[in-house]
């Protein structure tokens, strides 16, 4: 298998050349990026045209990413609200004479940040984002072996971080599950849909008829929860 990135009709496209028969075009959140899984044989001319020709459907689907909702950017100041597996959270910033800081859970609705008098926005939100890291690592450790032993496969490793493009990756041959890290803003049940199709991919590396089926049986409403986490409010565009 192959990559490579080719601007066809004013857009760069991922081409990926794979042992398979047909060719597939897709699109995908958050940011609407075009992706070309095409059988080696395939010449770069009937790529272009089969994505020249897809092109108005294309279209549809990045102005319909980019018009989805965002988070607005944050502050890490009192009143805000922060999303915590799926629940709005109420922020409470509070200055102390320590040089360290600390977040503390307050109830079911707020998160306490405690930091030094002189700490900025910035290392507010690098706390943040570690302490939510955390915490999504933690709820991953519980349902991780749980799915794996009802699948009957066995990842290598599996870790946490951020990803601009997909909510979870797999690569079947090292055995290694990723986590976006912003799947800690969202409801557990969507967690577990990402985790269930990662480690579907152990099974079955393509999204063939038994990946499929393996969604099928673990989890019959994966197609809704997919469609529910991807109408969810985006990240706020950075820089």
């Amino acid at each position: 298998m192959n990559t490579e990135i080719s601007e066809i009709g004013g857009i760069n496209v991922e081409i990926v050349r794979k042992q398979i028969r047909n060719l597939h075009i897709g699109c995908y959140p958050p940011e609407g990026r075009v992706r070309v899984a095409a059988p080696e044989h395939v010449s770069a001319d009937a790529i272009r045209l089969a994505v020249l020709r897809r092109m108005p459907w294309i279209r549809r689907k990045q102005a319909q990413f980019l018009g989805q909702e965002r988070q607005p950017p944050r502050r890490y100041v009192s009143g805000e609200t922060h999303f915590l597996f799926g629940r709005a959270m109420r922020l409470e910033v509070r200055y102390w004479g320590k040089k360290g800081h600390r977040i503390t859970r307050q109830g079911n609705d707020r998160l306490q940040l405690d930091v030094p008098v002189d700490s900025s926005s910035e290392q507010s939100q690098l706390w943040m984002e570690a302490w939510l890291k955390r915490e999504l690592r933690k709820l991953a450790a519980q349902r991780i072996p749980i799915w794996s032993a009802r699948m009957e496969v066995s990842p290598k490793k599996w870790g946490i971080r951020p990803m601009r493009t997909k909510w979870g990756s797999c690569n079947p041959d090292k055995g290694i599950i990723w986590l976006n890290s912003e799947l800690v803003k969202k409801p557990k049940r969507m967690i577990d849909y990402v985790i269930v199709h990662e480690l579907a991919h152990l099974i079955s590396p393509k999204h063939d008829g038994l990946f499929t089926a393996v969604l099928d049986r673990e989890l019959p409403t994966w197609r809704s929860m997919r469609q529910e986490l991807n109408s969810l409010p985006l990240a706020a565009w950075e820089g």
